[in-house]
């Protein structure tokens, strides 16, 4: 789960990580009341959308009056704001962080996450703070220093103090930075964090060390010992299919391709989809509707793959391991009865009970694409599409 940068910052907040002063509004007569709270004579406007390149699209603005604290609010709630993470159709901003203007005199970047290959969390930081992580690693993966952590004694002080070292920090500028790493690295931990990325954090002119950016995610499987942090989702800036899907227990991702794919089991709906790229295909999504796949799931799996303009053929790839083929296909056979399926649908079913459920689709009186393999399938879904002119 996904929350907004001031959300991240009141979280951080409470185990004494160093954030600037300020507040959310929602009005530009509030904003201009958040300025007067923090006091001062510059201020940081910053729209708060789900999505990174922020600045470059106008949604980071600096205002040295009240009237221009008023004036940039006012210009960017209520519009959209399109960044190279949200796609063409943008985000509607709904409301600003409005902050204290810092005197910077170093960006830094630091980020926590689960490294899979090693089955630690990692601590990572760089002197490239401000610029995007994957280009300094794409550029120069030697300004990136990692931290693997223990889990069975945590964070250390001493991979703090060689991390801020690392960055090249001396005297309270140091001190101050192991103080806000090992801050960040509790907040992290005890909130069940997936990601803690501060994206720039700034070293000031008095040695302050400050996050000027704060992105958080949380692992959904975690939520239910966090019901404070499960309050802060915001459905608004979620895509409205894959909300949908998560009432349902359906993981759904909305992509930019023509073919709906619906899969039990994450590992094999992503071979789905690259199957269909190397057939020639766009997949346009990803569902994984679970080792059930139940009738009632299928159903709302057609409904919401269907709900997308873009999808013009659906494949419906199935392994029978827990749950046999032919109790797939009846589901699939009454799901797509109810639901009234348009488009072309490629079904291929493997494992127990593969040939009574093939022969229940062909006799179903419904025009399935039975396929005989999984190379098979791909191949004949996007076959179907170019049969109808799409490409």
């Amino acid at each position: 789960m996904k929350i907004h940068e001031y959300q991240a910052k009141e979280i951080l907040k409470k185990f004494g990580v160093a954030v600037p002063r300020g507040r959310v509004a929602f009005t530009p007569e509030e904003a201009v009341e958040v300025a007067k709270e923090i006091g001062g004579d510059l201020w940081v406007i910053k729209a708060q959308i789900h999505a990174g390149g922020r600045g470059k699209a106008g949604g980071i603005k600096l205002a040295k009056s009240y009237d221009e604290v008023y004036q940039h609010a006012k210009n960017m709630l209520g519009s959209k704001l399109v960044t190279y993470q949200t796609g063409p159709e943008g985000k509607i901003v709904k409301k600003v962080l409005v902050e204290q203007g810092l005197k910077i005199q170093k960006e830094l970047y630091v980020g926590i996450t689960l490294d899979r290959a090693t089955s630690r969390n990692v601590v990572m930081v760089s002197s490239e703070g401000g610029v995007e992580i994957e280009q300094v690693a794409a550029e120069s993966p030697e300004k990136i220093l990692k931290e693997y952590v223990d889990p069975k004694v945590g964070f250390m002080p001493y991979q703090a103090r060689r991390l801020a070292f690392g960055l090249g920090l001396e005297g309270e500028a140091f001190k101050n930075a192991v103080k806000f790493l090992l801050a960040l690295y509790k907040a992290y931990d005890e909130t069940d964090a997936s990601l803690a990325e501060i994206n720039p954090l700034v070293l000031t002119t008095d040695g302050e060390v400050l996050a000027l950016d704060a992105k958080m995610n949380f692992d959904d499987n975690a939520l239910f010992r966090h019901p404070e942090i499960a309050q802060l989702r915001d459905i608004d800036e979620e895509d409205p299919l894959e909300v949908e899907a998560s009432k349902y227990n359906l993981n759904y991702i909305r992509l930019n391709g023509n073919v709906g794919c619906m899969v039990n089991g994450a590992g094999l709906a992503m071979a789905t989809m690259d199957l269909i790229k190397l057939a020639g295909g766009e997949p346009a999504n990803f569902l994984d509707v679970g080792g059930g796949a139940k009738t009632e799931t299928v159903e709302q799996g057609f409904r919401i793959i269907l709900s997308d303009p873009n999808v013009k053929a659906i494949l419906i790839n199935i392994f029978g391991g827990i749950v046999r083929c032919d109790r797939v296909a009846l589901g699939v056979v009454e799901a797509a009865k109810k639901v009234g399926v348009n488009v072309p649908v490629v079904i291929r079913l493997e494992g127990t009970n593969a040939e009574e459920g093939a022969k229940i689709l062909k006799e179903s009186g419904l025009n399935f694409i039975v396929a005989n393999g999984f190379k098979d399938a791909a191949e004949k879904v996007v076959k179907v599409l170019k049969d109808l002119g799409i490409s």
